[in-house]
């Protein structure tokens, strides 16, 4: 069982995990090898300390070298669901594996893209984040596939081969074809609507009907990604030492709240790491 699983590889995520290989803890930080594409798009970073005008590329070249140069590996795996056990937390992502730890870090960011009115009502009731975990429900039936990045086709393609009519929701430039029983509509949806379950999209001009709905997008809303989880207005609810209402869960980052910057983000990520030793200590 690891010590702590940090999850997110920004800014935040990147310093808890040099702050934890600095106190000797065994660890696990996942995320995307590339780092943060929020970081890497930027033009100029202007308020970061000791850095004076770099580009976003630059920033994360530099965040990517410190993690080789103290050996620390970046687990290539999104997550799908935190669950707090009685005394250690179960992490799960989308290509099916599980890892358990005594603590883990939230750093996940905030969405990029807002969540369609019905979006978060309906988790777990027809509408899902993860093609690899919940495909298999919907062989044969009527889907729609949201999906907020190009990343994401693979994905896209896996639930197009599973199902018997989709709709493509693509909401980014150059979309792939799926193919012939691929209905593609490049714009996003007003709501979701249903009773027990989701059952359709809702446009301006149009309704359509549909079995389940699948959104693909960098990052999930803390509060779906972690039940029970203690959010206010969209933000992980913290104390000064980044502790959230779960005990042995740290937040740290933008997902914490404003301001969305990186110097504050690191600071974070700093923080919730010292603490998550403390609580080790604290259980020895």
């Amino acid at each position: 069982m690891w010590d702590c699983i940090v999850i997110g590889s920004g800014a935040a995520g990147v310093s808890a995990a040099l702050t934890l290989k600095a106190n000797g803890k065994n660890f696990l930080l996942l995320g995307s090898p590339e780092l943060s594409g929020k970081i890497s798009r930027a033009e100029r970073i202007l308020n970061y300390p000791g850095l004076s005008a770099v580009t976003g590329a630059e920033f994360c070249a530099a965040l990517a070298g410190q993690l080789k140069d103290m050996q620390i590996p970046v687990a290539d795996e999104r997550v799908t669901g935190v669950y707090a056990m009685k005394d250690f937390f179960s992490v799960l992502t989308e290509s099916g594996a599980s890892f358990e730890s005594k603590t883990v870090i939230l750093a996940t960011g905030v969405e990029a893209v807002k969540p369609v009115p019905g979006e978060t009502e309906f988790v777990g009731r027809g509408v899902s984040y993860c093609a690899t975990c919940d495909g298999f429900l919907y062989k044969g039936k009527t889907i729609a596939v949201v999906c907020t990045s190009k990343r994401f086709e693979h994905e896209a393609k896996y639930l197009y081969d599973l199902a018997g009519k989709v709709y493509f929701l693509p909401l980014y430039k150059s979309p792939a074809d799926l193919g012939e029983k691929a209905e593609k509509i490049v714009r996003k949806p007003l709501r979701i609507e249903g009773g027990l379950r989701a059952e359709k999209l809702v446009f301006d001009d149009r309704e359509i009907p549909v079995d389940g709905i699948f959104m693909l997008k960098e990052s999930v809303s803390p509060a779906v990604l972690v039940g029970g989880l203690e959010t206010e207005n969209g933000h992980v609810k913290t104390g000064r030492d980044m502790s959230t209402n779960l005990k042995g869960l740290f937040a740290a980052g933008d997902c914490t709240g404003r301001p969305y910057q990186y110097a504050k983000a690191a600071g974070e990520g700093n923080v919730a790491a010292h603490s998550v030793c403390e609580f080790l200590a604290g259980r020895a």
